[in-house]
C-alpha cells in the first residue's frame, strides 16, 4: 500500500468562486486543514496556498492552487517535484458532474472527463494519482456545463455535497494510509440520498 503525502483540492481563487460548485475541492481541503488545526498559507514558489499537516501519524502536503482551474497542475507539479512526491502518492479531490450531490467516490487514473483542472495535471503529472469526486449533478445540457459549475449550488444541493464531505472525510484515514479498498468499500457503498422526495 503507497501512503498519501499530498491532497490536491481543486478550485477557483476568489471571492467570487468560493461558494461554486467548482470549488468542492477547496471546501474539502479547508475542512482537511481545521481539523488537523493547520492554516494554508500563499507560497509564491508553488502558485498555491499550502500547509503541512500530519494525518493519522502521516505528514501530509494539503495545496489549493491559486492559479485559475485550468492551470491547476503547474502549482500540483511545482510542490510534487520539489518534496519528490510521486503521482502514486497524490490525492487530487475535485467537483464530478458525472455524480449526483450527496456522492463521493474514489478512482486511480483515467481521463479529465472533461474537468479542466484534471487535464493540466494530467499533461504534467500524467494519470497515475487517485482522484476524490464530489458529486455536483449535471445541468442536463452539455452548453449549460461552464455556467453550471461556476454557480452556487441550491440549498439542498450544498447540504448533499457538504454530507458527502463528511463522508470523505470519515474515510481519510484509510486514503492516506493506502488502504484505499477499504476507504472505497466505505464511500461507495453508503446509501446515497438521490434528491429530496427520492
Amino acid at each position: 500500500m503507497t501512503a498519501i503525502r499530498l491532497i490536491a483540492g481543486l478550485g477557483n481563487p476568489g471571492r467570487e468562486y468560493a461558494d461554486t460548485r467548482h470549488n468542492a475541492g477547496f471546501w474539502f481541503l479547508e475542512e482537511v486543514a481545521r481539523k488537523a488545526g493547520a492554516s494554508l498559507r500563499l507560497e509564491s514558489r508553488f502558485h498555491a496556498s499550502v500547509a503541512r499537516v500530519n494525518l493519522s501519524g502521516q505528514e501530509v502536503w494539503l495545496i489549493a492552487p491559486q492559479t485559475y482551474m485550468n492551470i491547476s497542475g503547474q502549482a500540483v507539479a511545482a510542490l510534487a517535484s520539489y518534496y519528490k512526491i510521486t503521482p502514486e502518492e497524490m490525492l487530487v479531490v475535485h467537483d464530478e458532474l458525472d455524480l449526483l450531490p450527496g456522492t463521493a467516490r474514489l478512482k486511480r487514473g483515467g481521463g479529465p472527463g472533461g474537468h479542466n483542472g484534471l487535464k493540466d495535471i494530467i499533461a504534467r503529472l500524467g494519470s497515475d494519482f487517485w482522484r476524490l469526486r464530489i458529486g455536483i449533478g449535471h445541468p442536463g445540457d452539455k452548453n449549460a456545463v461552464a455556467d453550471f459549475v461556476l454557480h452556487r449550488p441550491s440549498q439542498l444541493e450544498e447540504t448533499l455535497m457538504r454530507d458527502a464531505l463528511d463522508q470523505s472525510l470519515s474515510a481519510l484515514p484509510l486514503m492516506v494510509a493506502g488502504d484505499m479498498a477499504a476507504a472505497m468499500q466505505q464511500l461507495h457503498t453508503k446509501e446515497k440520498p438521490v434528491n429530496g422526495d427520492r
